[in-house]
């Protein structure tokens, strides 16, 4: 058997036995795994803690022919703040849902770990506005696993300016102009086209510094969840 030490965090479990749970696992470069942790449900079980749902944490674990068990782990966040508020707690499992389905075994998933784990944290540790957050996650999620929406110019004329359309079909912004083609295309303020821009090329680390109006939470909220399901073709309910 093969040791393999990695940190991660706990994106399902699924009882196995009375003491046991399988636990799914999303890593930084092993990917998405599936791990027995044996008696992990005993109440003085040293894995009892860093075995719950979302918890990040480090794991030593072995790797069987065909399946990895669980030897050892370490806390670093549990996440308490999300666990005790239940708007929190249905936003992670949300969150957690589109990041099951976005990722696999044996690939590099750091940047998807990254935002998810930095979307729990502001999360856990702000007040800020649930579905701001939920946008923010499915705009930044989708331009790193491919779905990077064109922002610079218009997708049709190329043209730079007043590029106040968003077309979900075609994948990025319009000027009026070539929106009027497309009756799908959503109409967006100015102030969430740059938005918009700023999700998609800030420093991974300061994606929730910023601030927009009642009004472009709500456009933002529209683009983000119609983008996904396209992109993702399956919708998601909190």
């Amino acid at each position: 058997m093969k040791t393999v030490r990695t940190k991660g965090i706990i994106i399902a479990e699924k009882i196995m036995s009375d003491f046991d749970k399988v636990l799914t696992i999303l890593t930084p470069n092993i990917g998405k795994i599936e791990c027995v942790a044996k008696g992990s449900r005993r109440p003085k079980s040293l894995l009892l803690a860093g075995t719950q749902f979302l918890c990040f944490g480090e794991y030593v674990l072995y790797k069987g022919s065909d399946a990895y068990s669980m030897n050892s782990c370490e806390t670093i966040e549990m996440f308490y703040d999300i666990r005790i508020d239940l708007d929190k707690l249905k936003c992670a499992t949300y969150l957690t849902k589109i990041v099951n389905d976005v990722t696999t075994e044996n690939q590099n998933n750091y940047k998807v770990l990254q935002l998810f784990l930095n979307t729990l944290y502001v999360l856990a540790n702000t007040d800020r506005n649930l579905e701001f957050i939920q946008s923010i996650f499915r705009l930044r999620l989708l331009s790193i696993i491919g779905f990077r929406p064109i922002i610079d110019e218009c997708k049709e004329c190329k043209t730079k300016e007043k590029l106040n359309y968003f077309s979900i079909k075609d994948n990025g912004l319009k000027c009026k102009a070539c929106s009027k083609l497309e009756p799908g295309a959503i109409e967006i303020t100015e102030t969430t086209r740059d938005a918009i821009r700023y999700i998609i090329l800030a420093d991974a680390k300061k994606i929730f510094s910023f601030s927009v109006p009642e009004e472009s939470i709500k456009e933002l909220s529209i683009v983000s969840k119609l983008y996904l399901t396209e992109k993702l073709e399956k919708e998601y309910k909190l």
